[in-house]
């Protein structure tokens, strides 16, 4: 998967496209998976890189969703649960079981939650992973050596899935241009065009590389830019009213001493009124999240001071040693794309629907919005049946609920190249044995980038010939997680892989220099750095 090629097959696409499909976060990439593999011509369009925004900054976590349990909305739940369960069974090598325990200071919680915990197995069925159950004093410290004891009862565990989502959403970009899709970052739409009747028919784009523009036509254009979703709809109607109420959340990652063990946390009650994680991710411990309410969206948008210091102060009243601000490993933040209900308080974006909507306006542009990582296969596949009724297409049935994703491997199978869940290479599945064979090519590219983070040259290298990685925040944010995990790490890794960067995709000295300079400045967000008070 390389951009020239995806630029000449776009090039040489003879007549309409079924489907062009705007933004390349999780929905996007799910529709082109999904229309490809249903034997539909696509084109998917992403602005900056694939996962750029809210898609590579979720809670790592493939669920259900206690809280929405607790809300009443049983449907999302059962529907969550259940393509939780196609995924697992998709993809193997990117989501795996992950027990979770509640702990209990209050004579009341064990049976509470032990109750509500129950429900929530009974409403997975047999895309269960693991029962839950009540656990004593003893078994609750056993699992959570790390969690603090003062007052402690017990807890109840349960299971759920996690999951890297950047290197999900890449491996669904592969598997979409496996079925025969084109798919291009770095090429933001800039105009909508129409038909002599006014209806929308294609799309005006920017190759940001070269700066070309070109025009692709299309039966349905589909609009699945997350958080970005009114600024594509007021290029076909410039009075479209916003559909969104962007939230945004933090996460603070720290080193694993703080979580040690495989067991992770969830607190089901904070002062915001929402549910806590502490969870174990590539080695470090992640803490999140917060829901903020804030004006509009942006590709990096930034930690409120007080997001900070409510995540340490709520972890630090379950952790036996509470974390400290010097403590911090880098602080990511995400924005929601939580679509706005007739007559809901939007200031408190907490309790708006994480369903998703899809809606066909008068120039029939097909947009859809909201949603939740887990869903995105469902969502895909309502979307794409809107679709070949709007388009109209030939009728072609979803094939996604067993297709394998880019990587697959079963979990049962043993042998030679193989990604052990504790290998750093697991979450690239089949493709790990590949990058090892680089890394046997030159001892520099075996060797680790940094002694803080598990990540070798072999990687950028991959990410550059394989995945389409264009830029350092590219290769060390999303090919993998370095920023994410250790962003001062990641600042001291930054000039070698920019130059293997950069002697893949053939440019210079001058380029790579630059690239460290501007990645530099970014990681400084990553280190903590804050904005004013939110709106």
């Amino acid at each position: 998967m390389r951009r020239e090629s995806m630029l000449a097959r776009m090039r040489e696409h003879q007549g309409q496209w079924d489907i062009i499909v705007i933004g390349g976060g999780a929905t996007g990439a799910g529709i082109a998976v999904d229309a490809a593999s249903r034997g539909y011509s696509v084109l998917l369009l992403e602005r900056e890189d694939f996962g750029k925004g809210t898609s590579s900054r979720s809670t790592k976590l493939v669920h259900g969703g206690v809280r929405y349990l607790e809300q009443g909305n049983i449907s999302l739940v059962m529907e969550a649960l259940k393509e939780r369960g196609i995924l697992f069974e998709n993809a193997p090598h990117l989501v795996h079981d992950l027990p979770f325990i509640v702990p209990n200071y209050s004579w009341w919680e064990t049976p509470f939650y032990g109750i509500g915990l129950k429900i929530y197995d009974l409403l997975a069925g047999k895309y269960g992973f693991g029962k839950s159950r009540i656990l004593s004093l003893g078994e609750t410290l056993e699992r959570l050596p790390n969690i603090r004891q003062d007052g402690l009862r017990g807890g109840v565990v349960y299971h759920d899935g996690q999951f890297d989502d950047a290197r999900l959403l890449i491996a669904l970009i592969t598997t979409a241009a496996e079925h025969g899709a084109t798919v291009v970052n770095y090429a933001p739409v800039v105009e909508l065009t129409r038909d002599a009747d006014g209806f929308v028919n294609g799309v005006v784009g920017v190759d940001r590389e070269s700066g070309q523009r070109f025009i692709a036509e299309a039966k349905v254009v589909i609009n699945a830019t997350g958080i970005f979703t009114d600024e594509i709809r007021r290029m076909a109607d410039t009075d479209a009213q916003a559909m969104l109420a962007p939230s945004q959340g933090i996460h603070l990652v720290f080193d694993r001493s703080f979580l040690s063990g495989e067991t992770a946390i969830m607190v089901p009650h904070t002062a915001d009124g929402r549910v806590l994680f502490a969870i174990p991710w590539h080695g470090h411990t992640l803490v999140g999240t917060t829901d903020t309410a804030i004006d509009g969206p942006s590709y990096e948008p930034g930690p409120f001071e007080h997001e900070i210091q409510f995540v340490l102060d709520t972890a630090g009243q379950y952790l036996s040693r509470p974390p400290q601000r010097e403590d911090i490993l880098s602080v990511f933040v995400g924005i929601r794309p939580l679509v706005k209900a007739a007559g809901s308080d939007t200031s408190k974006t907490s309790a708006l629907s994480r369903d998703h909507t899809i809606h066909i306006d008068a120039t029939g542009l097909l947009t859809i919005v909201g949603g939740k990582w887990t869903t995105y296969r469902h969502m895909a596949e309502d979307v794409v049946d809107q679709a070949i009724t709007l388009g109209p297409l030939d009728e072609a049935p979803c094939v996604t609920r067993s297709l394998r994703i880019h990587g697959y491997e079963p979990r049962t199978v043993e042998g030679a190249g193989l990604a052990r869940p504790e290998d750093p290479l697991a979450v690239y599945g089949s493709d790990a044995s590949l990058i090892r064979e680089i890394a046997e090519t030159d001892a520099e590219l075996a060797a680790a980038l940094d002694p803080e983070l598990p990540c070798i040259g072999a990687q950028i290298v991959w990410a550059a010939r394989h995945e389409m990685a264009r830029t350092l925040d590219d290769a060390l944010s999303r090919r993998t997680r370095a920023l994410l995990l250790n962003a001062r790490a990641t600042e001291r890794m930054a000039p070698v892989a920019a130059r293997l960067l950069a002697r893949e995709i053939g440019r210079d000295q001058a380029w790579a220099d630059q690239e460290v300079a501007t990645f530099r400045a970014l990681a400084a967000q990553y280190n903590g750095a804050t904005r004013g008070k939110a709106s």
